[in-house]
């Protein structure tokens, strides 16, 4: 347990960074099971919409720590070739 002020604080900055973090990942989550659920479907332009929708947001993620940069783009190349094998 927190005794003093500045560990107070401390913890109180935490929690309210953990909030905010666990937010972003859902909602980076959410773009990510858009595009796979267009890909399940089989419709390439609902699928590459939902993708050129999700590239930034995982990047973003990845800027603000949330996810790591490698992580990031391994999610996007992958989603995009699945993406890309619909057209054919």
């Amino acid at each position: 347990m927190a005794n003093t002020p500045s560990a107070k604080k401390a913890t109180r900055k935490i929690e309210a960074r953990t909030a905010v973090n666990k937010s972003r990942r859902s909602r980076v989550r959410t773009f990510i099971r858009k595009v796979e659920e267009a890909i399940v479907a089989g419709d390439h332009k609902v699928a590459m919409e939902a993708l050129n929708a999700a590239a930034p947001e995982i990047n973003r993620a990845s800027t603000r720590g949330i996810v790591h940069a490698n992580l990031a783009a391994r999610k996007i190349s992958r989603l995009n070739s699945r993406v890309k094998a619909l057209a054919v």
